[in-house]
């Protein structure tokens, strides 16, 4: 897996302060996406142990209280990311475990693979959908189109999320 970005603070995507990582490789290919730079999964950097490592003690820094990790892209949930994204989250569970992880991904829920839904159960809240350029609204939280969903995982499933 490769990335494009990585922010070891950032307080807009996802609640409070946050260690937000941009993964390569995203098929949906929205119309007025914001970020097309990471559809290429070739592109960017190669997502290492070093760049893991990294993440987790930035999870850990005593000195800012970080509340999670934001994983978008690109499309973490592509394919070809759902392995190494899976063993990240599965770290920070283990290193972090009093820390949050979202996810955002341009599949809907009711469309994922076993794959897919084996490492969303895994992460707190799930921002799903492509983006809809017509359904853009500045106005809405943590999503761009009104069209996307914030969900929350719970016991027995995903539920809207009510921040």
């Amino acid at each position: 897996m490769n990335y494009h970005q990585y922010f070891p603070l950032d307080v807009v995507n996802g609640p409070g302060t946050r260690a937000t990582l941009f993964v390569s490789g995203c098929e949906h290919q929205c119309r007025g996406c914001y970020n097309q730079s990471t559809w290429d999964e070739r592109s960017g950097l190669v997502f290492d142990e070093a760049m893991t490592s990294q993440i987790i003690a930035d999870l850990n820094d005593s000195r800012i209280r970080r509340r999670g990790l934001s994983l978008s892209g690109g499309d973490p949930l592509l394919p070809a990311n759902v392995e190494a994204v899976r063993a990240l989250v599965l770290r920070v569970r283990e290193q972090c475990p009093t820390k949050d992880i979202w996810l955002w991904t341009g599949y809907r829920l009711e469309d994922f693979t076993p794959a897919q839904a084996s490492l969303a159960a895994l992460v707190d809240v799930i921002v799903d959908g492509r983006f809809e350029k017509a359904l853009f609204d500045p106005k809405l939280r943590f999503r761009g189109s009104s069209n996307q969903r914030i969900l929350a995982r719970m016991p027995g499933g995903f539920v809207p999320w009510e921040g």
